[in-house]
């Protein structure tokens, strides 16, 4: 396991519930999660929580984090106040470390040009269609998407993007990881079993 911490990026108006299953199962697994905000001012979700980040995005390099993920955000399609985070994206990706993002965000990537080259997913096609992104030919129809070191999935999919994040930094994989998925999307009672037989509980 990487002794880098995973950055989670929270801005005004993130979407709080799309990142929990892969934050928190992250850091089951010994994983250090950072909160990364535009600044270290406090932001507040679309629940109306309020985060105060541990660094500002300036401050993030690719060299010193093992992930950096990216919630929707009402923000994404609102205004330009988020392409700062795109542009870290690429600078992520450009290194080899790996970005993983979910509805909104994959707005912001399709903008930034990082979808035109990569199998990618998102709420629906036309969406990112909206962008006037040249990837088109690249939209997958499935719950979450990996393509190399980059992860994206629909504002529905927190357990899939969850799942990708998870397989993509080897937190479970197989059975497990498929066990895992059961459980937490589908209630399977079956994969409980399985899951406590291999201490991922």
């Amino acid at each position: 396991m990487s002794a880098k911490p995973v950055h989670l990026a929270v801005y005004d108006t993130l979407a709080d519930w799309e990142t929990g299953h892969a934050t928190a199962h992250l850091a089951r697994a010994g994983h250090t999660i950072r909160t990364v905000g535009p600044t270290t001012a406090p932001v507040t979700s679309i629940g109306g929580l309020r985060v105060q980040p541990d660094m500002a995005l300036d401050d993030v390099r690719p060299e010193d984090s093992a992930l950096l993920i990216l919630p929707g955000a009402d923000l994404w399609d609102t205004s330009g106040d988020l392409a700062p985070f795109a542009r870290k994206a690429r600078a992520f990706l450009e290194a080899g470390v790996p970005v993983a993002a979910i509805c909104g965000a994959t707005a912001g990537l399709a903008r930034e040009g990082l979808l035109d080259d990569r199998d990618h997913t998102s709420a629906i096609s036309f969406y990112l269609a909206a962008t006037g992104y040249a990837g088109g030919e690249r939209y997958v129809e499935t719950d979450a998407v990996t393509d190399g070191p980059l992860v994206t999935a629909g504002p529905t999919e927190p357990v899939a993007f969850a799942r990708e994040i998870l397989r993509l930094l080897g937190v479970y994989e197989g059975e497990v990881l498929d066990a895992w998925y059961r459980l937490f999307h589908d209630s399977d009672p079956a994969a409980y079993a399985v899951l406590e037989k291999a201490g991922a509980l």
